[in-house]
């Protein structure tokens, strides 16, 4: 029980130190970006189950490799918030509040916007790049994938978990998320779970840029505080 502990704070013990003080001084506040998110994503989802809804949200919010480009782009902010109709809701809002929550308070809501929207375009762009290619193709799809709609809220989840992770030095957690990913493409191949790669890609990409960044700091920074005064 005791290694289990000492597991458990080498790897949630940074993160868990980040949001346990603005969420106990601050509760719910401290998070309205991510209550925005799950009110919008329940909003969205009943009126996309009624008969007078349907077609609007299908026409705002959901984003298909089939559709114009700038049709796509249009659509994508919103349709970080069309859960699937064919997943439990609740699932879905669950995690955004969970994610979205601890990446509020530990990235910014700007930063944490900025990063679900490009795990969410890594998917979207993926897709159309692979119908292009062709279901002959290691990363291709099949043509009828062009026509089906994008995963919605759970490639910026995906995402930000892994950027998370990294940033906050739970690997075992991102990997988790990574081989969780990996496991459902090789178990069902489908869109869903191939943009959800192309998601986690593109936040390695940030993860990799990051690090490279913060190494030219440092380096930058003993070079300058080793440099010997004149005069």
């Amino acid at each position: 029980m005791k290694r289990l502990a000492r597991w458990a704070r080498a790897e949630w013990g940074d993160l868990y130190a980040a949001v346990r003080g603005p969420l106990r001084r601050r509760g719910w506040r401290a998070v309205p970006l991510a209550l925005t998110a799950v009110g919008l994503t329940a909003a969205l989802h009943f009126v996309h189950n009624q008969s007078w809804g349907y077609d609007l949200v299908q026409d705002a919010g959901a984003v298909r490799a089939a559709d114009p480009l700038w049709t796509a782009l249009l659509r994508t902010p919103l349709s970080l918030f069309v859960p699937a109709l064919d997943l439990p809701v609740w699932g879905a809002l669950a995690q955004i509040l969970f994610v979205f929550g601890i990446a509020e308070i530990c990235l910014g809501r700007w930063r944490t916007l900025t990063l679900a929207y490009t795990a969410t375009l890594a998917g979207t762009l993926y897709a159309r790049v692979g119908v292009w290619l062709g279901p002959d193709s290691p990363l291709g799809l099949p043509a009828s994938d062009a026509h089906v709609v994008d995963t919605g809220p759970s490639a910026a989840v995906v995402g930000l978990a892994v950027f998370l992770g990294w940033r906050y030095g739970a690997r075992f957690t991102a990997a988790a998320v990574i081989a969780a990913m990996v496991a459902e493409v090789l178990v069902k191949e489908n869109l869903a779970g191939k943009e959800h790669l192309a998601a986690i890609a593109a936040m390695l990409l940030v993860c990799a840029i990051s690090a490279t960044r913060r190494r030219r700091d440092r380096a930058r920074a003993g070079t300058v505080s080793g440099r010997p005064r004149r005069g």
